[in-house]
Order: C-alpha cells, then sequence, then structure tokens
C-alpha cells in the first residue's frame, strides 16, 4: 500500500432519501440534515479498531456525531515510508476495492481518519487537547495499555470531567482473563455460542458473521446514549465497560435458563430450535426453505398449505410438546414432503398462510430480494482511493429525522490536518513541525 502526503479535502456527503421517509427528508442538504440529527454536536473520539468498537462508532456517527478515528502512527526516525500505521483491517484481504480493504470498508463511514502516534509527547498532548473538547472517547486496547500512556480514565477525565468514557476489552478489566486479547471466535467459544452452533453429528462452528463482537458494539452504542441521557442530570461523564465475554454470556438467553433452572445442558441442532417444532431449515430440490410454526394454530396451517393436513391432528403431533418429544418422525416426514419440489413452490404455496417462512438466500439472492431492494439496504458513495463504492444502509429509520445520509470510509490520515486546524486551532507552523518529528501524519494514496 504507497502513501503520499499532501493536503487533503473532506469526502463529499452523499444523501440518499428513504423511500417511505421522504416527508421528513425532503432531499434536505447535507447542512440541514445534519443539523436534525439527534447526535448532532456531539463528538466522538474514536481509538477503536477490528469491529465491535468500529461498528460502534458507526453507529454514532449514522446518528449525527463527529466521530474522530484516530489511527496508529509508528514510524521510524521519520522514514515514512515504513510505517506501521491504521486499523488492522485496513489490510485484511482479500478481496479489496483497489487498494482498500472491503472489510475496513464495511464498518467505517460517516468518520474522520487522525494519523497519530499516541506514544509520543506531542501525540500524547494532541490526545488531551481532543478530550478536552469531546464528548464520548471509545477504545478498545487491552486493558491497562492507555493508563500506562497517561491517557487512560481517570487522566482525561481530570482534562474533562463531562467525558464518557466507553472501553471495550475481551474479558473485562479485571479478574484471571483481563490481560488475554479478546476475539470474537475466543469469546463466543469460551461464552457457549460455539457449543450450541452447527449439525448434531458435527464439530463447533463460529456463526457467519462475528455476532459477539457486533452485538457488543451494540450494548456500548446504546450504554453511550444511555450515559448521554445522565450526564443531563448530573453534568458528569462517566466509564462504561463492555467485554465480548459478558455479551456472549447475556445472549444465551433462553439457552442459559435452560441450564441456570432445569438443568438441561444444550446441544448442537443445526438449524432447529429446541423447544419449537417445526422451526428449522427443509432441504428442497433446488435449494434450502426455513420455515417456522411457533404455536398449535400455525401447525395445523402449514400442515393444511401443504396438502397434508392430517399431520396437525395426529397425536404425536398434536401440540409443540409432542411434537418435540417426536421431533425426528416430524422432520423426517416433512422432509420427505418438502424434498421433491423446488424452493419457489413451497414460497407460492406458504404465500399468505400465517406461516414463518422463507429461502435460504446466497448473497446474489439477498440483494436482488424485492423486499431488502424496497428497503434501500445498499447505498453507492464515492471514495476518494476506491472510487465508487456500495455499503450497507442504517439498519434503523425514524419518522423524526431522516438518516440516509452517508460519507464514505476515510483514507487513512485523511483529516489529521483538518481536525488540528479547525478543531484545535493549530497554525501550519506548528503542523508541519508535527509532521517533522513524526507525531503526525496526513496519507494519501
Amino acid at each position: 500500500m504507497a502513501f503520499v502526503y499532501r493536503s487533503t479535502t473532506i469526502s463529499k456527503v452523499c444523501i440518499h432519501a428513504v423511500e417511505g421517509l421522504k416527508h421528513c427528508c425532503r432531499f434536505l442538504s447535507t447542512a440541514e440534515n445534519k443539523s436534525t440529527l439527534p447526535l448532532s454536536g456531539i463528538r466522538v473520539l474514536d481509538f477503536t479498531r477490528i469491529l465491535a468498537g468500529p461498528f460502534c462508532t458507526m453507529l454514532l456517527g449514522d446518528l449525527g456525531a463527529e466521530v474522530i478515528k484516530v489511527e496508529r502512527l509508528e514510524c521510524r526516525h521519520g522514514d515514512y515510508n515504513n510505517c506501521l500505521t491504521g486499523d488492522d483491517t485496513r489490510t485484511w484481504g482479500p478481496p479489496f476495492a483497489n487498494s482498500e480493504s472491503t472489510y475496513f470498508l464495511s464498518i467505517n463511514r460517516n468518520k474522520k481518519s487522525v494519523a497519530l502516534d499516541i506514544k509520543s509527547d506531542g501525540g500524547k498532548e494532541i490526545i488531551r487537547q481532543l478530550a478536552s473538547t469531546s464528548d464520548v472517547l471509545v477504545e478498545n486496547f487491552v486493558p491497562g495499555t492507555l493508563d500506562r500512556q497517561g491517557l487512560g480514565y481517570e487522566d482525561l477525565s481530570a482534562v474533562n470531567k463531562k467525558l464518557i468514557f466507553c472501553s471495550i476489552t475481551g474479558f473485562g478489566s479485571t479478574g484471571p482473563y483481563a490481560s488475554r486479547a479478546g476475539y470474537d471466535v475466543i469469546a463466543s467459544g469460551v461464552g457457549g455460542l460455539m457449543h450450541i452452533t452447527g449439525s448434531k453429528d458435527g464439530e463447533p462452528v463460529k456463526t457467519g458473521v462475528a455476532l459477539t463482537d457486533l452485538s457488543t458494539g451494540l450494548y456500548a452504542h446504546s450504554a453511550i446514549l444511555a450515559a448521554l441521557l445522565q450526564r443531563r442530570q448530573t453534568h458528569q461523564g462517566q466509564w462504561i465497560q463492555c467485554n465480548l465475554l459478558s455479551t456472549q454470556v447475556s445472549l444465551l438467553t433462553h439457552i442459559a435458563s435452560n441450564y441456570l433452572n432445569s438443568n438441561v445442558e444444550a446441544t448442537r441442532i443445526g438449524s432447529a430450535h429446541a423447544s419449537i417444532v417445526p422451526y428449522q431449515a427443509f432441504e428442497t430440490s433446488d435449494g434450502w426453505l426455513v420455515v417456522g410454526a411457533g404455536n398449535d394454530k400455525l401447525f395445523a396451517n402449514l400442515c393444511k398449505s401443504i396438502g397434508h393436513a392430517q399431520l396437525s391432528s395426529d397425536e404425536r403431533f398434536c401440540s409443540n410438546h409432542c411434537r418435540v418429544n417426536n421431533r425426528k418422525i416430524l422432520v423426517e416426514l416433512l422432509s420427505e414432503i418438502f424434498r421433491p419440489e423446488p424452493t419457489s413452490h413451497w414460497l407460492q404455496v406458504l404465500e399468505g398462510s400465517g406461516i414463518a417462512y422463507g429461502p435460504i438466500n446466497d448473497l446474489p439472492q439477498v440483494f436482488s430480494d424485492p423486499q431488502v431492494r424496497h428497503m434501500e439496504a445498499v447505498q453507492t458513495v464515492q471514495h476518494r482511493a476506491a472510487g465508487e463504492i456500495k455499503l450497507l444502509s442504517p439498519a434503523v429509520k425514524y419518522s423524526g429525522f431522516c438518516s440516509g445520509k452517508m460519507t464514505a470510509p476515510p483514507v487513512l490520515g485523511e483529516h489529521t490536518v483538518s481536525v488540528l486546524r479547525d478543531i484545535l486551532n493549530y497554525g501550519p507552523e506548528q503542523i508541519e513541525e508535527l509532521k517533522d518529528s513524526g507525531c503526525i501524519s496526513e496519507l494519501k494514496h
């Protein structure tokens, strides 16, 4: 990945009105749209990388917060050609969009990038100054890392008593695992998710996306919003601690309750549900169909729709309790019914039945699905290095404001100079001096 040093301009904001909310958006200009967002005026100092933290701060940016992503800059003796810089996921690939990691692009929209050596005296001073002007700081270093740099919660809350400091770790800040590095797959193993994921006779498997990471980001996002609300009353910030293991254990929900209250151990059962039958995937002649009948009435509807009404009155299947006890027999019968016909046939048969059902789509099918297209789940933006790229839209829509605006993920160090100049009032000479010392850099393809 090659970089040159030159001045930059801020990426253009791409506005997409959300169909169904045009009455509130009315194709607002960028400035008007930003002013209507609930976190407009909130500044977030983002020291996160990988997934959980960047996902959290991206969601805050979607709601209008100014997110300043501080990325690692380590250059030896001013040798800018041998810098180790940026969020780790900038190098995660292939695939790449030109030279940009598509992984990084997926979770860093609506942010500004500052390339900074936080170990240098100049870098530390910049961080303290940014913290003094920020509302929220989010970090996901191994516990104690920022404290050793004089940049931990106690240090920065002394600079800004209203600062909300959110730490995201693998296993928490105390306890026997506190010093361990935390990755989703490890936490999902320790926290039981892999134990219950996979086919009955197969090995434990991880989920297709990092659900523990993403859920931790969601927890952190909502915790920060709660802390912002409380700060309106107390005028004080606080330290929020989120970790992957606590998230994963909390997500065990009914599986945990089964064990804790009835001493029932969980097992891997593929796409099936431990307490509801039928509630799983069935193979068709050309793919797979997912069917869920959550109560006896829905099961009767299912049986009638597929032309086997007699199954619902069979004493082995007349109640969910009976169906769970006779799961193997019923699933084999339903499999024989579904397998001969294509998925499209069953989609047509079940339309309007009240049954929960759907195909198992591959990605081309997902993004050509009429409901997905109706929701405008994809937006196109212009990236300064990758060109035109497609990003997923925010999942939540609001009647009171339009959250459809989006800026492209930043190039590494794209906003270093503008942040120092416009937020901290650094002059040109001071900025050049910091560049020469290796404390900061403005990197561009």
